[in-house]
């Protein structure tokens, strides 16, 4: 898995969700918190999901949480995960990665996941727009390169501009 801003810096760090948390007393200690997408880099394989590493400003090298979610049905990640229902559900619904650590505040980053951003049709859109962005971008140009200007052909293939499509903000 490779971070999204790093194949495509400008709507990568343009387009990256935070959650600020202002008061203390809630199930989240009080901070800025990144929530990060990864894409599969794998050419072959066509996974249609993110990895999302939630990281906090003051230590944003220690994620504190780290959610899978997939944006297609659920029986197609089931087919993916070669008849495994269960895993094809928890994609579906988004969950904690379970082969990476989960800080003490995991769960309710999961939940805010579910409950704010995965209810947030523009923003799962928008993920499945930076995974055609991200697979195309590794098929065809040279990690670093310039990434489309607004008004340009969005690179997912919608057939829009990229500021109506992929670079909506």
């Amino acid at each position: 898995m490779t971070p999204f801003h790093v194949v495509c810096p400008e709507p990568g760090l343009r387009e990256t969700r935070c959650l600020h948390v202002l008061a203390p007393g809630g199930p989240l200690p009080i901070g800025e918190y990144g929530f990060l997408e990864f894409y599969c880099e794998d050419l072959a394989c066509d996974c249609r999901r993110v990895v999302v590493q939630v990281t906090s400003r003051g230590e944003p090298s220690r994620p504190v949480a780290t959610i899978n979610f997939g944006w297609e049905s659920a029986e197609f990640y089931t087919a993916w995960m070669h008849g495994d229902e269960e895993a094809g559900r928890d994609i579906t619904n988004a969950c904690l990665d379970p082969i990476n650590p989960q800080s003490e505040y995991a769960d309710h980053f999961l939940d805010y996941f579910q409950s704010q951003m995965m209810t947030d049709r523009a923003y799962v859109v928008r993920l499945g727009c930076h995974y055609e962005i991200f697979k195309r971008a590794l098929r065809e140009r040279p990690i670093g390169s310039p990434r489309p200007g607004r008004n340009e052909p969005c690179p997912c293939g919608s057939g829009k501009k990229y500021k109506k499509c992929c670079g909506a903000t």
